[in-house]
C-alpha cells in the first residue's frame, strides 16, 4: 500500500493525456458533481492499484502458507505414493 507521501509524489508526477472510452450518461452526471474529471478517475485508478496489490500479496502469502503446511505435512508422515512404488 502506498504511503500518502508516496501518493501525492505520484500526483506530482508527469501527466499525459489518455483516451477511455465511458458511458456518456455516467461522465456526464460525475462531471456535474466536480470540476476536474481526471483528479477522480486517477484518484479511482489508485485505489484499484492499491487494492489489486493487496490482493496479489495476500494470494502469495496464502499460497506460501499453504506449501508450509504441506511440506510439514509431509515431512511427518510418509508419502502416499511410497506406499504403492515398486521402486
Amino acid at each position: 500500500m502506498r504511503s500518502a507521501r508516496n501518493r501525492s509524489s505520484l500526483a506530482e508526477s508527469r501527466k499525459r493525456p489518455v483516451n477511455l472510452t465511458l458511458n456518456e450518461d455516467l461522465v456526464q452526471e460525475v462531471r456535474s458533481l466536480t470540476g476536474n474529471l481526471s483528479e477522480v478517475v486517477e484518484s479511482l485508478l489508485q485505489e484499484y492499484l492499491e487494492r489489486e496489490r493487496r490482493n496479489q500479496l495476500a494470494k502469495a502469502q496464502a499460497i506460501t502458507e499453504t506449501v508450509r503446511i504441506w511440506n510439514r505435512f509431509t515431512e511427518d508422515r510418509e508419502s502416499i505414493a511410497d506406499e504403492y512404488s515398486t521402486l
